[in-house]
Protein backbone atom coordinates (compact mmCIF):
# COMPACT_ATOMS: atom_id res chain seq x y z
CA UNK A 1 0.00 0.00 0.00
CA UNK A 2 1.08 3.81 -0.57
CA UNK A 3 0.15 6.87 0.57
CA UNK A 4 2.14 10.35 0.53
CA UNK A 5 2.79 11.80 3.38
CA UNK A 6 0.47 15.60 3.75
CA UNK A 7 2.12 17.40 6.04
CA UNK A 8 5.35 17.35 8.97
CA UNK A 9 5.30 14.98 11.57
CA UNK A 10 6.78 11.71 12.98
CA UNK A 11 6.09 8.73 10.81
CA UNK A 12 4.66 6.50 13.59
CA UNK A 13 1.89 9.48 13.85
CA UNK A 14 1.49 9.73 10.60
CA UNK A 15 0.79 5.78 9.87
CA UNK A 16 -1.35 5.56 12.61
CA UNK A 17 -3.60 8.57 11.49
CA UNK A 18 -4.03 7.42 8.17
CA UNK A 19 -4.54 3.62 9.09
CA UNK A 20 -6.41 4.27 12.39
CA UNK A 21 -4.77 1.94 13.87
CA UNK A 22 -3.42 1.57 17.24
CA UNK A 23 -0.07 3.05 17.67
CA UNK A 24 1.75 0.12 19.07
CA UNK A 25 0.52 -1.95 16.25
CA UNK A 26 1.59 0.44 13.90
CA UNK A 27 5.08 0.80 16.25
CA UNK A 28 5.68 -2.97 15.36
CA UNK A 29 5.15 -3.20 11.93
CA UNK A 30 7.85 -0.33 11.43
CA UNK A 31 10.32 -1.63 14.10
CA UNK A 32 9.63 -5.47 12.47
CA UNK A 33 8.90 -5.31 9.00
CA UNK A 34 10.16 -1.62 8.39
CA UNK A 35 8.42 0.59 5.48
CA UNK A 36 9.70 2.42 2.51
CA UNK A 37 10.08 6.45 2.86
CA UNK A 38 10.73 8.17 -0.55
CA UNK A 39 12.77 4.28 -1.57
CA UNK A 40 14.47 3.95 2.14
CA UNK A 41 13.37 0.89 3.71
CA UNK A 42 13.12 3.17 7.64
CA UNK A 43 12.63 0.82 10.89
CA UNK A 44 12.88 4.19 13.11
CA UNK A 45 9.67 4.52 14.47
CA UNK A 46 10.25 8.72 14.99
CA UNK A 47 11.43 9.37 11.69
CA UNK A 48 10.20 13.13 11.47
CA UNK A 49 8.62 13.48 8.23
CA UNK A 50 8.69 16.99 5.71
CA UNK A 51 5.37 16.29 4.24
CA UNK A 52 5.57 15.15 0.17
CA UNK A 53 7.13 11.93 0.98
CA UNK A 54 6.21 8.23 -0.64
CA UNK A 55 5.36 6.21 1.89
CA UNK A 56 4.58 1.98 1.36
CA UNK A 57 3.69 -0.63 3.46
CA UNK A 58 2.50 -4.13 3.58
CA UNK A 59 0.02 -5.42 6.32
CA UNK A 60 1.48 -8.40 8.11
CA UNK A 61 -0.79 -11.48 7.70
CA UNK A 62 -2.35 -11.66 11.27
CA UNK A 63 -2.48 -15.03 10.91
CA UNK A 64 1.42 -15.41 10.13
CA UNK A 65 2.11 -13.10 13.09
CA UNK A 66 2.50 -14.60 16.27
CA UNK A 67 2.70 -12.37 19.39
CA UNK A 68 6.00 -12.09 21.29
CA UNK A 69 6.11 -14.70 23.82
CA UNK A 70 7.43 -13.52 27.48
CA UNK A 71 8.25 -17.05 28.80
CA UNK A 72 10.92 -15.82 31.21
CA UNK A 73 11.19 -13.65 34.67
CA UNK A 74 14.11 -11.01 35.74
CA UNK A 75 15.71 -10.73 38.95
CA UNK A 76 14.45 -7.21 40.13
CA UNK A 77 17.67 -6.30 42.86
CA UNK A 78 15.94 -2.66 43.19
CA UNK A 79 12.65 -0.82 43.07
CA UNK A 80 11.60 3.14 43.81
CA UNK A 81 9.08 5.59 42.08
CA UNK A 82 12.07 6.58 39.52
CA UNK A 83 14.17 3.72 38.73
CA UNK A 84 14.28 -0.22 39.11
CA UNK A 85 17.80 -2.08 38.77
CA UNK A 86 17.70 -5.64 37.50
CA UNK A 87 20.00 -8.96 37.09
CA UNK A 88 19.94 -8.83 33.49
CA UNK A 89 20.32 -12.80 32.50
CA UNK A 90 22.74 -13.55 30.16
CA UNK A 91 21.40 -14.00 26.40
CA UNK A 92 19.03 -11.50 26.78
CA UNK A 93 19.30 -8.55 24.02
CA UNK A 94 18.24 -5.38 26.50
CA UNK A 95 16.06 -3.86 23.57
CA UNK A 96 14.16 -4.26 19.97
CA UNK A 97 15.70 -3.92 16.91
CA UNK A 98 15.20 -4.72 13.04
CA UNK A 99 17.21 -8.20 13.25
CA UNK A 100 16.15 -9.03 16.62
CA UNK A 101 12.91 -11.36 16.56
CA UNK A 102 13.46 -12.76 20.06
CA UNK A 103 11.56 -11.23 23.46
CA UNK A 104 13.90 -8.51 25.03
CA UNK A 105 14.66 -6.74 28.26
CA UNK A 106 12.07 -3.92 26.92
CA UNK A 107 9.41 -6.06 25.33
CA UNK A 108 9.36 -7.82 29.32
CA UNK A 109 9.26 -4.41 31.27
CA UNK A 110 6.83 -3.71 29.01
CA UNK A 111 5.18 -6.88 29.53
CA UNK A 112 5.05 -6.10 33.28
CA UNK A 113 3.26 -3.02 32.71
CA UNK A 114 6.29 -0.70 34.53
CA UNK A 115 6.38 2.65 33.73
CA UNK A 116 8.81 3.81 31.81
CA UNK A 117 10.94 6.64 30.71
CA UNK A 118 10.33 7.93 26.78
CA UNK A 119 13.50 10.04 25.97
CA UNK A 120 15.48 7.11 24.44
CA UNK A 121 12.29 6.46 21.92
CA UNK A 122 9.91 3.38 21.62
CA UNK A 123 12.45 0.90 21.26
CA UNK A 124 14.47 1.59 24.02
CA UNK A 125 12.15 2.72 26.75
CA UNK A 126 13.56 3.18 30.21
CA UNK A 127 17.07 1.97 28.70
CA UNK A 128 20.25 4.64 30.08
CA UNK A 129 22.65 2.37 29.60
CA UNK A 130 23.33 -1.41 27.74
CA UNK A 131 25.43 -4.08 28.13
CA UNK A 132 25.90 -6.90 25.77
CA UNK A 133 23.88 -9.84 24.87
CA UNK A 134 25.72 -12.42 26.31
CA UNK A 135 26.97 -10.60 29.60
CA UNK A 136 24.98 -10.25 32.60
CA UNK A 137 24.43 -8.26 35.34
CA UNK A 138 23.27 -5.36 36.80
CA UNK A 139 21.32 -2.47 34.65
CA UNK A 140 19.43 0.53 35.91
CA UNK A 141 16.13 1.15 34.31
CA UNK A 142 14.64 5.19 34.52
CA UNK A 143 10.90 4.83 34.57
CA UNK A 144 10.28 8.40 34.41
CA UNK A 145 12.19 11.30 31.80
CA UNK A 146 13.23 13.44 34.83
CA UNK A 147 15.17 10.17 36.26
CA UNK A 148 16.24 9.24 32.57
CA UNK A 149 17.73 12.96 32.67
CA UNK A 150 19.43 12.18 35.72
CA UNK A 151 20.89 8.94 35.26
CA UNK A 152 22.34 9.91 31.94
CA UNK A 153 24.18 12.83 33.17
CA UNK A 154 26.12 10.94 35.92
CA UNK A 155 26.95 8.20 33.15
CA UNK A 156 28.18 11.35 31.15
CA UNK A 157 30.44 12.34 34.46
CA UNK A 158 31.10 9.16 35.35
CA UNK A 159 29.39 9.57 38.65
CA UNK A 160 27.58 6.31 37.61
CA UNK A 161 29.73 3.20 36.99
CA UNK A 162 29.93 -0.33 37.38
CA UNK A 163 32.37 -2.82 38.53
CA UNK A 164 32.40 -6.17 36.16
CA UNK A 165 33.48 -9.30 37.12
CA UNK A 166 35.58 -11.64 34.36
CA UNK A 167 37.23 -15.09 34.23
CA UNK A 168 40.05 -15.12 31.91
CA UNK A 169 42.32 -17.58 30.11
CA UNK A 170 45.65 -16.44 31.19
CA UNK A 171 46.29 -14.60 34.86
CA UNK A 172 47.45 -10.89 34.65
CA UNK A 173 50.79 -10.32 35.55
CA UNK A 174 49.82 -7.09 37.70
CA UNK A 175 46.93 -5.13 38.51
CA UNK A 176 46.70 -2.60 35.41
CA UNK A 177 45.04 0.55 33.82
CA UNK A 178 44.78 -0.04 29.81
CA UNK A 179 44.46 3.42 28.43
CA UNK A 180 43.87 2.55 24.71
CA UNK A 181 41.65 4.26 22.15
CA UNK A 182 38.97 2.14 20.55
CA UNK A 183 37.45 2.37 17.14
CA UNK A 184 35.33 0.15 15.03
CA UNK A 185 37.48 -3.01 13.48
CA UNK A 186 38.17 -2.50 9.73
CA UNK A 187 37.43 -5.22 8.71
CA UNK A 188 35.13 -7.80 10.90
CA UNK A 189 32.50 -4.83 11.76
CA UNK A 190 31.18 -7.13 14.84
CA UNK A 191 34.76 -5.95 16.38
CA UNK A 192 36.07 -3.42 17.90
CA UNK A 193 39.66 -2.65 17.97
CA UNK A 194 42.68 -0.80 19.28
CA UNK A 195 42.82 2.22 17.09
CA UNK A 196 45.15 5.65 17.38
CA UNK A 197 41.81 7.45 15.29
CA UNK A 198 39.55 5.54 17.78
CA UNK A 199 37.86 7.29 20.66
CA UNK A 200 39.56 7.60 24.23
CA UNK A 201 39.06 4.51 26.22
CA UNK A 202 40.49 3.87 29.56
CA UNK A 203 40.00 0.56 31.89
CA UNK A 204 41.26 -0.94 35.03
CA UNK A 205 41.69 -4.79 35.69
CA UNK A 206 42.40 -6.08 39.66
CA UNK A 207 43.49 -9.72 40.48
CA UNK A 208 41.09 -11.43 42.73
CA UNK A 209 41.53 -15.11 42.91
CA UNK A 210 43.57 -17.86 40.61
CA UNK A 211 42.20 -20.82 39.72
CA UNK A 212 43.37 -24.34 41.74
CA UNK A 213 45.48 -24.97 38.57
CA UNK A 214 47.03 -21.35 38.66
CA UNK A 215 45.86 -21.22 34.57
CA UNK A 216 42.75 -18.79 34.94
CA UNK A 217 41.67 -16.21 37.38
CA UNK A 218 39.18 -14.36 38.48
CA UNK A 219 39.71 -10.35 37.42
CA UNK A 220 37.49 -7.33 38.44
CA UNK A 221 36.71 -4.54 35.77
CA UNK A 222 36.44 -0.80 36.33
CA UNK A 223 35.35 0.50 33.43
CA UNK A 224 36.10 5.09 33.29
CA UNK A 225 34.91 4.84 29.57
CA UNK A 226 31.88 2.94 28.34
CA UNK A 227 32.91 1.96 24.42
CA UNK A 228 31.50 -0.48 22.80
CA UNK A 229 33.34 -4.28 23.87
CA UNK A 230 36.00 -2.00 26.01
CA UNK A 231 36.69 -4.48 28.43
CA UNK A 232 36.57 -7.33 25.93
CA UNK A 233 39.32 -4.91 23.56
CA UNK A 234 41.73 -4.28 26.17
CA UNK A 235 42.31 -7.29 27.68
CA UNK A 236 42.79 -8.54 24.22
CA UNK A 237 45.29 -5.72 23.81
CA UNK A 238 47.16 -7.35 27.13
CA UNK A 239 46.61 -10.51 25.27
CA UNK A 240 44.07 -12.32 27.77
CA UNK A 241 40.42 -13.25 27.06
CA UNK A 242 37.17 -13.90 28.88
CA UNK A 243 36.24 -17.15 28.70
CA UNK A 244 34.26 -18.04 25.90
CA UNK A 245 35.02 -15.05 24.37
CA UNK A 246 35.62 -16.43 20.38
CA UNK A 247 35.31 -12.91 18.83
CA UNK A 248 38.01 -11.58 20.87
CA UNK A 249 40.45 -15.02 20.58
CA UNK A 250 39.77 -17.50 22.82
CA UNK A 251 40.57 -20.67 22.18
CA UNK A 252 38.78 -23.42 23.26
CA UNK A 253 36.19 -25.92 22.54
CA UNK A 254 32.81 -23.95 21.12
CA UNK A 255 29.47 -25.02 22.33
CA UNK A 256 25.81 -23.62 21.66
CA UNK A 257 25.15 -22.75 25.43
CA UNK A 258 28.39 -20.62 26.71
CA UNK A 259 28.81 -17.22 26.72
CA UNK A 260 31.18 -15.00 27.62
CA UNK A 261 31.85 -14.97 31.07
CA UNK A 262 31.46 -11.41 31.69
CA UNK A 263 29.11 -10.21 34.93
CA UNK A 264 28.16 -6.25 35.84
CA UNK A 265 29.00 -7.20 39.77
CA UNK A 266 28.17 -3.54 41.12
CA UNK A 267 26.55 -0.87 40.13
CA UNK A 268 26.73 2.80 41.78
CA UNK A 269 24.83 6.07 41.24
CA UNK A 270 23.55 9.12 43.24
CA UNK A 271 19.38 8.40 43.28
CA UNK A 272 18.05 11.19 41.25
CA UNK A 273 16.03 12.77 43.11
CA UNK A 274 17.34 12.08 46.72
CA UNK A 275 20.40 12.18 45.80
CA UNK A 276 21.64 9.25 48.15
CA UNK A 277 24.53 6.85 47.19
CA UNK A 278 23.02 3.73 45.84
CA UNK A 279 25.46 1.04 45.48
CA UNK A 280 24.00 -2.76 44.24
CA UNK A 281 25.35 -5.91 43.97
CA UNK A 282 23.81 -7.83 40.72
CA UNK A 283 24.10 -12.15 42.17
CA UNK A 284 25.93 -14.45 39.96
CA UNK A 285 24.17 -16.30 37.22
CA UNK A 286 24.41 -20.54 37.83
CA UNK A 287 27.00 -20.81 34.59
CA UNK A 288 28.74 -18.45 35.88
CA UNK A 289 28.99 -19.91 39.27
CA UNK A 290 29.61 -23.19 38.37
CA UNK A 291 32.98 -22.56 36.38
CA UNK A 292 33.80 -20.94 39.88
CA UNK A 293 32.94 -23.98 41.72
CA UNK A 294 34.63 -26.30 39.52
CA UNK A 295 38.28 -24.39 39.08
CA UNK A 296 38.71 -21.86 42.17
CA UNK A 297 38.63 -22.42 45.59
CA UNK A 298 35.27 -21.34 47.00
CA UNK A 299 36.28 -20.78 50.46
CA UNK A 300 37.50 -17.20 49.82
CA UNK A 301 35.60 -16.23 46.77
CA UNK A 302 32.57 -15.11 48.62
CA UNK A 303 35.35 -12.71 50.24
CA UNK A 304 37.35 -11.65 47.54
CA UNK A 305 34.07 -10.32 45.28
CA UNK A 306 32.55 -8.63 48.21
CA UNK A 307 31.44 -5.44 47.55
CA UNK A 308 33.97 -3.80 50.06
CA UNK A 309 36.99 -6.08 49.14
CA UNK A 310 36.69 -4.90 45.28
CA UNK A 311 35.98 -0.82 46.31
CA UNK A 312 38.74 -1.00 49.00
CA UNK A 313 41.06 -2.71 46.33
CA UNK A 314 40.48 -0.14 43.43
CA UNK A 315 40.97 2.40 45.91
CA UNK A 316 44.04 1.05 46.75
CA UNK A 317 45.63 0.17 43.66
CA UNK A 318 44.28 3.49 42.01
Amino acid sequence: MEIIAQKPMRLDIYLQKSLQTPRNQVEQLIRKHGVLVDGKKVFKTGLKLKGGEVIKYELPDAKKEAPLKIDFDIEIIYEDNDLLIINKPPHLIVHPAASVKEPTLVDWLKHKGISLSTLSGEERHGIVHRIDKETSGALVIAKNNEAHNVLSRQLEDKSMGRYYLAIIDLPLKENIIVEKAIARHPTKRTKMTISDAGRESKSAFIKLALSKTKSKELICAKLYTGRTHQIRVHLESLSRHILNDYTYGFKGKKSEDTRVMLHAHLIYFKHPKTEKLIIKQAPLFEDFKDIIKKQFNMETIDEKIHPNNIISKFDTYF
